[in-house]
């Protein structure tokens, strides 16, 4: 099990200062937790990933689940040996996947809305994805990579999250599409509020079970998942699911969550966390949040820095000696120049895609540090 204590509430927000305590050490946040898919993140070792300053992990059970299989990573003494990672760990559920190989393939878009995405098109309700099946009792795929037939509800979502070992698992819920309309994303909640109460009836191990925060777009859903999940007895909550149009609604959708949610509980925005969502989301009172961008966007080219983000592979930095960002402490900076990077990345070198992988990572981490350190301060 984990504990949490909130060691300082802004005064200007609903941000706030706390520790998570797992098995696998202590957490402070707000933090930024590092997405491990498939148990390692892209590019580094786990080694590595704890030099960037990350201090919890994800990891995705449907992935996992497909391969290399429960069995065998707990045969390995559980995914934080598998995958040498001796910090805290998160698994997800495989409610994202519901989503992104249904409705979002189908559609071809994520969670939040780009443009007019939402223009012409409307989930109603009885309406199923090409890809999968949702039912009542669960969710039934087929492998994009050997296609055979799996099949994930809440029961087999804890059993293999058990089996993975990881400190805090989330219960199995639906992600609705954010261009689901009322009625659909109405069943959507009424079955993942089933799920949640099934996935507290499968839940045998010591390990944390944080319930999901679900509704879409629509204020009268939000809030009565947050008051349902809210009431349920979890070790914390996460919220997911779509968020609008655009992000300008994120931190309103946050607001109307948070104030249903008990204060004494740790929360999790899922799939969250671009550098300007930062301060928004904290300043709503989210203490960890997720998010594929650094590692992601460094495979394609781009670092974030000081000065904003920088396309390494473009021929102005070819012969630029100075380091990817002169504030920044973390090895990359220290060893390599920018003229360097950008040849390893446009000669397809490997480990272009690792040293800038560590380089966001580290950035982003330093850059949330800084907002830990600017709510112990009075300033957000």
């Amino acid at each position: 099990m984990i504990e949490f204590k909130i060691l300082k509430q802004s005064k200007k927000s609903r941000a706030r200062v706390g520790v998570i305590k797992t098995p696998h050490g202590e957490v402070e946040t707000p933090a930024y937790v590092g997405v491990a898919t498939l148990g390692a993140v892209k590019t580094l070792t786990a080694e590595q990933a704890e030099q960037t300053g990350t201090q919890l992990l994800i990891a995705n059970t449907f992935h996992l689940h497909e391969k290399p299989g429960e069995k065998i990573v707990k045969a390995a003494g559980g995914l934080h040996e598998f995958m040498q990672w001796h910090r805290p760990l998160m698994t997800d559920s495989g409610g994202f996947q519901v989503f992104s190989l249904g409705f979002g393939k189908d559609f071809g878009m994520g969670k939040v809305l780009k443009n007019n995405e939402r223009a012409g098109a409307e989930i109603k309700s009885g309406q199923q994805p090409k890809l999968l099946r949702i039912t009542d009792d669960g969710v039934h795929f087929r492998s994009l990579k050997d296609g055979r037939k799996l099949f994930l509800g809440p029961k087999e979502s804890i059993r293999i999250q058990q089996q993975l070992g990881a400190d805090i698992m989330l219960a199995f819920d639906e992600c609705p599409s954010p261009i689901a309309d009322y009625a659909y994303t109405k069943e959507s909640l009424v079955r993942t509020h089933r799920w949640a109460k099934d996935c507290l009836k499968a839940h045998t191990s010591k390990q944390s079970l944080f319930g999901i925060v679900q509704g879409g777009r629509f204020r009268d859903l939000r809030e009565e998942s947050a008051s349902f999940i809210g009431s349920l007895p979890f070790g914390g909550f996460a919220i997911g699911g779509e968020f609008g149009d655009s992000k300008k609604g994120m931190a309103e959708m946050l607001r109307w969550v948070m104030k249903k949610l008990p204060d004494e509980k740790p929360r999790h925005l899922l799939g969250i966390g671009y550098l300007e969502d930062i301060p928004r989301i904290v300043r709503e009172g989210v203490d960890t949040f997720d998010c594929i961008v650094p590692t992601h966007y460094a495979r394609h080219g781009v670092a974030f820095t000081s000065e904003g983000k920088l396309h390494i592979g473009q021929a102005r930095f070819a012969a630029d000696q100075k380091p990817l960002d002169k504030k920044c402490a973390c090895s990359t900076c220290a060893l390599y120049s920018r003229s360097y990077l950008a040849h390893l990345f446009r000669a397809k070198e490997i480990n272009a895609l690792q040293l800038l992988t560590f380089h966001n990572l580290f950035f982003f981490q330093a850059y949330v540090k800084k907002i830990r350190e600017d709510i112990k301060k009075g300033k957000l």
